[in-house]
């Protein structure tokens, strides 16, 4: 089995094979920025070919924002589009293809009859627990070069980095 995760690789700077062009090799980044961005696009990638490949008709724009439903609970669509980073137009059409899938639904807010809540339905329940464990099988693979210690390392410094963004430091 080819590893889809060819990233993951040590060294910096060496051609590894890519999945966006499987006959040229890709060289792997050596800026920061842009391996935190080709690491986000290839799990993307091995998320919608995993959801693919086991019959799960979501693709990740949707395993996110049900998930995210799922964690939060009731929202309305604005909290969950800032909590997934979705503008309001992306985040309507991803409600609309996931309630008509039977995922969430709309109802009205208790306190504000004008507002509509999003929540997530027993199907959307069970989708969200099946995509988690194909989820948790991909995020598995990304990390199977790393050592238990170096995986606690990388997520240590990930930390740092997002505290750090978040922080506002410059």
């Amino acid at each position: 089995m080819m590893n889809i995760f060819a990233l993951t690789t040590k060294s910096r700077g060496v051609d590894s094979p890519s999945m966006s062009s499987a006959s040229k090799p890709e060289k792997i980044p050596d800026s920061f920025g842009a391996l935190i961005s080709h690491v986000r696009c290839e799990l993307i990638r091995a998320l919608d070919r995993e959801f693919h490949a086991h019959a799960i008709d979501i693709r990740f724009t949707s395993f996110l924002l049900l998930k995210k439903l799922v964690m939060l609970g009731p929202v309305t669509a604005g909290e969950l589009a800032q909590a997934i980073d979705l503008d309001a137009g992306a985040m309507t059409r991803q409600l609309d293809q996931l309630e008509k899938k039977g995922l969430l639904r709309r109802v009205r807010h208790e306190q504000d009859r004008r507002a509509l809540r999003i929540e997530v339905t027993p199907a959307g329940l069970e989708m969200n627990r099946k995509s988690m464990l194909h989820a948790d099988r991909v995020l598995a693979t990304a990390q199977q070069a790393l050592q238990p210690d170096e995986i606690d390392k990388l997520n240590d410094y990930l930390r740092r980095v997002l505290g750090t963004l978040r922080s506002g430091a410059s």
